[in-house]
């Protein structure tokens, strides 16, 4: 039980507790960002407040997030605030009191860590054009409304889409060498995108790829996730083979189209969990029917290739690797896509939304594997 506020100036610092950073998602006065609150004998309110960086972008949501909550103490007449910007100094013991350690320290990727709860889902295919960054996107969309903390780490650098898809312009905020990522729908997302001009080409080779991705899991501020979701260039890849050194406890989910020519090159996808000791979670039929005004269904891509992927994947593998769902194919889910707003959102009742947010479940309600963890089992008595 907290203890009784005592003074209109104990009122005011529980106030700004209560406001966070909208990039850290942390209790302003927990970050050392409130410099000093003074209250005038008119009531007036005077906050001084240290953004992380000069130009913060999230600035005016600080100013009404602080007002409103200050405002509301009673007492105070109005607030004003002044804005400073912290000292290399300040950011250097923000970024390590953020990353637990000494500033110092190397980066690590928190989702490779024993100790982490993090559920990691590599989206893969075997080839482009079946859909795999709207799979994406709206899977981390339906996760994020269904209460979980979710990111995505948009690894297909040449092809990357998915600011575009979630609907985020946000470039993000750097704080010494740790970069805070802009969210969307609930969601924190990083894209090779926001580090580009305009639509300027990626030309990289296999190292370069490899250092993206990790940056992206390392020095990027995630915070504690419930889900990470990868969505992965098509194919077996520099980036695949990359993110099984970088995250060796990731699991695979493979995205094909009915097609029999998709689905055969999506089984080559699923294999490489054989040599990078991965596990398949799921398979993920997209575009599976058009459904007509009557009622029929209209197979444009054949039919049959998720099941025949899941089966394949199951013999190849030796354990058991599940068809998760069927997307029908319906031009919301790209109008919504090119919007910015997953149709999971924008269109919830859509028989594609229902069908995403099936998959959404499936992957929220999956038990936890026991494998390290002590069960707390002790040998009995003679």
């Amino acid at each position: 039980m907290s203890a009784p506020v005592s003074t209109v100036e104990d009122a005011i610092q529980a106030a700004l507790a209560t406001v966070n950073d909208p990039e850290i998602r942390r209790p302003i006065t927990e970050l050392g960002m409130v410099r000093s609150a003074t209250i005038a004998a008119n009531g007036v309110v005077r906050v001084e407040l240290l953004l992380t960086v000069a130009g913060c972008p999230l600035k005016d949501k600080l100013r009404t997030d602080i007002t409103t909550a200050v405002a509301a103490v009673p007492g105070v007449t109005g607030v004003e605030i002044d804005f400073g910007v912290m000292t290399p100094e300040q950011r250097q013991s923000l970024q390590s009191q953020l990353r637990g350690g000494g500033a110092t320290e190397e980066p690590v990727i928190p989702f490779a860590q024993p100790g982490s709860r993090t559920r990691v889902y590599a989206v893969a295919s075997g080839k482009g054009g079946v859909g795999k960054s709207s799979v994406t996107v709206n899977l981390a969309a339906a996760l994020a409304a269904r209460g979980l903390s979710v990111g995505v780490v948009d690894a297909d650098i040449y092809g990357h889409s998915v600011p575009r898809m979630l609907g985020t312009e946000a470039r993000p905020t750097r704080v010494e060498d740790m970069i805070m990522p802009p969210q969307s729908h609930g969601v924190k997302v990083i894209s090779i995108g926001m580090f580009t001009s305009g639509n300027a080409a990626v030309v990289w080779r296999g190292p370069m790829l490899h250092r993206a991705l990790q940056q992206f899991l390392a020095d990027v501020y995630w915070g504690d996730l419930d889900v990470l979701l990868l969505d992965l260039p098509p194919g077996t890849g520099d980036v695949a083979i990359s993110l099984a050194q970088l995250l060796p406890n990731s699991e695979i989910l493979i995205v094909t189209t009915p097609q029999t020519a998709a689905a055969e090159v999506a089984e080559r996808a699923g294999a490489i969990a054989l040599q990078t000791h991965q596990r398949v979670v799921g398979v993920i039929e997209n575009m599976s029917w058009l459904e007509l005004p009557d009622g029929s269904r209209m197979e444009i891509f054949g039919a049959g290739g998720g099941t025949a992927v899941a089966e394949s994947l199951s013999r190849t593998i030796g354990a058991q690797v599940p068809l998760l769902g069927q997307i029908p194919l319906d031009t919301r889910v790209r109008e919504a896509g090119d919007a910015g707003n997953p149709i999971v959102l924008a269109e919830p009742a859509s028989p594609a939304a229902q069908a995403l947010g099936a998959v959404a479940d499936r992957l929220a309600l999956r038990r936890e594997s026991l494998l390290g963890k002590p069960l707390g089992l002790k040998p009995a008595g003679r």
